[in-house]
């Protein structure tokens, strides 16, 4: 596999941009349904924390087959959420959903060895962190601890759910692949995040800044960030399906949807 640029990095957030422009309505009804459905899954007694973090991997699947539809200049239906779940591929996506969640809990419980567990019981809702909490407790560092712990995770996880899906591999190879597929194009990915943080986290700031200078009322500047986070989150959503493309080409054979 040839080794890409680093430019290539914010070409993925580019063509990201452009398949979101084709069909930006579809695209933002596709990510609100998919939020109305977290919600729902959430109010599941006894599985509400666990079922949205399980069902990632297939829910992922919907979005990507939604960006090959897109592609190949078909319209993109709400319906599309549900690609993953008709793959005959869900059972080892339901299985690498349980390996995002056995990650999340291995890293945010290593977080404990910065600030005590005070991390693992915010995002446990076990209690809610106040400002004495998170000066005292290291709680950014503990993060950063978690952060690093689920990084390797992440890179085994980036690519599994379509390479199970649309190349038929199994869990074990998907992982495989995908950890060193990212390993070796890490100055690609390097800048694809450096993007990323620019756009959905600086970007945001800079308005909000802007517009409290412009505006003494807050509800202007929630009217505005709002719509604003959900669009910048909906074309992140549309990058990931280049850099799978780039690496790995065109599915051939689409989910039926």
């Amino acid at each position: 596999m040839e080794k890409l640029p680093a430019s290539t990095g914010w070409l993925w957030v580019k063509e990201g941009f452009a398949l979101f422009r084709k069909q930006p309505a579809e695209m933002s009804t596709l990510f609100m349904a998919y939020m109305f459905a977290m919600l729902v899954l959430g109010l599941v007694p006894l599985l509400g924390q666990v079922l949205p973090l399980l069902l990632v991997p297939v829910f992922s699947i919907g979005f990507l087959q939604a960006c090959a539809q897109i592609e190949q200049g078909k319209r993109v239906f709400p319906n599309l959420l549900l690609a993953g779940f008709r793959s005959p591929a869900r059972k080892r996506l339901l299985l690498l959903g349980v390996l995002y969640l056995l990650a999340a809990v291995a890293a945010v419980m290593a977080s404990a060895l910065a600030d005590g567990g005070a991390f693992w019981q915010a995002v446990s809702g076990q209690a809610a962190p106040d400002a004495a909490t998170m000066h005292e407790s290291s709680l950014m560092l503990a993060m950063m601890v978690a952060g690093a712990v689920y990084t390797p995770a992440a890179m085994a996880f980036w690519y599994a759910a379509p390479l199970i899906a649309w190349q038929d591999m199994s869990l074990g190879k998907a992982l495989f692949f995908s950890f060193f597929t990212v390993w070796r194009q890490n100055r690609a990915f390097l800048l694809y995040g450096l993007a990323w943080v620019m756009l959905g986290v600086l970007l945001p700031v800079a308005v909000s800044l802007v517009l409290a200078l412009l505006f003494e009322t807050l509800i202007v500047t929630v009217l505005v960030l709002l719509p604003l986070s959900i669009v910048l989150t909906v074309i992140m959503y549309c990058s990931f399906y280049p850099t799978y493309t780039h690496l790995f080409g065109r599915p051939a054979f689409p989910e039926p949807v």
